[in-house]
């Protein structure tokens, strides 16, 4: 065969080994249909039947990412002793430990992490998961993530780091003023601007966040 051929060949069955698994089975697909629902029992029956943990349906779900988008941390934790692949992502593309960090899912963060999930794991903005959590207030899961090794100055491709992202898209109340605090105790650099060059003091000033604001000067924040 020739060289060019055989270098094609080679190719094409590596980019079919990197390709995830496919639900191509019903008992794959009735896995992350039970796990979707939090069915326990049934994630257990068929996990026994022979159901794998890593199959995926047409939007790249495995059963593990099916169990957080629902908050069934219970499931989660069985398909995670079942060989369920911890980093895995759908489409989107988010993993179970970003979705735990997007919708606030503290007890499904911890199992994440315990399981050694990528915690720098960047999502469809480009930006990890400490990011969403602390736009969103999520006070216990941002104080979870920097226990760990999360880049706390992450930029993410809007120009953002959590720090920016809760002042610019948070409600500047109680929330997010402790995850202000905890951000820069966690070594947060208060200075990084955004893209036009607005740093986070600025931005507080500007919406009135005067509790943020003190917090940002206190630690040296221009």
């Amino acid at each position: 065969m020739p060289t060019i051929r055989r270098l094609a060949l080679l190719a094409a069955l590596l980019t079919l080994a990197a390709l995830p698994a496919r639900a191509e089975t019903g008992q794959d697909r009735s896995l992350i249909e039970a796990a979707r629902a939090g069915d326990l029992a049934r994630v257990e029956a068929l996990l026994a039947a022979g159901a794998s943990p890593k199959a995926r349906d047409p939007r790249g779900a495995t059963a593990l990412v099916a169990a957080a988008y629902g908050g069934h941390n219970a499931v989660a934790r069985r398909l995670l002793a079942a060989g369920a692949d911890v980093d895995a992502e759908d489409q989107t593309p988010q993993g179970a430990l970003m979705i735990a960090c997007v919708r606030g899912n503290v007890e499904l963060v911890r199992i994440m992490v315990a399981a050694g999930a990528n915690v720098n794991a960047s999502n469809q903005y480009g930006g990890n998961c400490i990011i969403p959590a602390a736009e969103r207030g999520h006070v216990e899961v941002v104080r979870e993530m920097l226990k760990t090794r999360i880049r706390v100055n992450h930029v993410n491709r809007l120009g953002w780091t959590a720090l920016l992202e809760a002042v610019i898209l948070g409600d500047g109340g109680p929330r997010h003023v402790e995850i202000v605090r905890l951000l820069l105790g966690g070594g947060a650099d208060p200075n990084i601007a955004d893209r036009e060059g607005v740093t986070p003091l600025a931005h507080a000033r500007r919406r009135g966040f005067a509790d943020i604001a003190g917090i940002l000067e206190r630690a040296g924040a221009r």
